[in-house]
């Protein structure tokens, strides 16, 4: 790890000394300098919200651009408060849990279980909360900026989760994990690169969607779980919800597949829609025909 990397890890370690209230006011404050300084988050949060309003006018009602920045803030600094110390510390955040029948029967089924965690709440959490419980595996795609990538692996190493990268010899010991009936979490909501995909329904716009989780489950029959880790008001802590995946997602036609996943992740984000990753470019890649760029027509 580099210097700047170890510099940044201490800075994380003491941002956990802080109380959670805290770190959620200070995230709070970026969201706002987000709304008035990040052109291109503010950018493509309006963008965004603006497509919702057209296919979901009651959710997109709940909440604003601002409001969801600010969301954003608060995910980026209560990390700190994760990663900086010990799993047990980080887990007395969690206050409730809806639906963790549905994850102990899926664990006795000894099937393996594909935890389908949506980029909303705060999702290093959640990972914390299954590690307690079982073996873990996460599977994750390296960022951009390779000195970040050892901070990461460091960051997540006190919960003792397995991380797996998503590419070649990683994948395939996902099966063999999935085969033995492990368990492996994947974000289902990471937009895959031109022709790795293909298009399915998100919140009514076809969008160029991961075939990994559906293939997963078609080919090892394993058990998929939506779950998530939803921020509480005043930041009295977090509730995780786990769900059942909705009906078709080990449909072998991935189209019919990946349409089952992303109505998965829309039932997580109707719960908490304003801390959903509204700032991410969804819909940044055309589907066959007409290319489209939403975003470009606001910079």
């Amino acid at each position: 790890m580099t210097w700047s990397m170890r510099l940044l890890y201490a800075l994380l370690w003491l941002g956990g000394r802080l109380p959670l209230r805290v770190l959620h006011a200070l995230g709070g404050a970026f969201g706002h300098y987000a709304w008035c300084f990040r052109k291109r988050d503010r950018r493509n949060t309006i963008v965004n919200l603006n497509l919702l309003k057209l296919h979901e006018p009651g959710l997109a009602s709940r909440f604003d651009a601002r409001q969801a920045l600010v969301e954003m803030g608060k995910s980026l600094f209560e990390v700190a408060k994760v990663w900086s110390g010990r799993p047990e510390r980080a887990l007395a955040m969690v206050r409730e849990v809806e639906g963790a029948g549905h994850f102990e029967q899926a664990l006795a089924s000894g099937q393996g279980v594909i935890i389908a965690a949506p980029h909303l709440g705060c999702w290093e959490l959640l990972s914390y909360w299954l590690a307690e419980r079982t073996p873990l595996a996460i599977v994750y795609k390296p960022p951009r900026n390779q000195a970040l990538e050892p901070l990461l692996i460091k960051a997540r190493g006190a919960s003792k989760v397995e991380q797996i990268r998503a590419e070649g010899a990683g994948v395939r010991s996902i099966y063999r994990r999935l085969g033995a009936g492990g368990v492996v979490g994947i974000l289902p909501d990471q937009q895959p690169r031109k022709g790795e995909g293909v298009f399915a329904t998100f919140f009514g716009i076809d969008a160029l969607t991961m075939v990994l989780v559906p293939r997963l489950a078609e080919r090892t029959g394993a058990t998929v779980l939506f779950a998530f880790a939803e921020r509480l008001p005043q930041a009295a802590g977090f509730r995780i919800h786990i769900r059942p995946a909705p009906e078709g997602i080990a449909d072998a036609d991935l189209v019919v597949a990946c349409t089952a996943m992303n109505r998965g992740v829309e039932q997580c984000v109707r719960i908490a829609p304003e801390q959903y990753q509204w700032h991410y470019k969804r819909y940044s890649i055309s589907p066959p025909g007409p290319k489209r760029n939403f975003y470009k027509s606001w910079e």
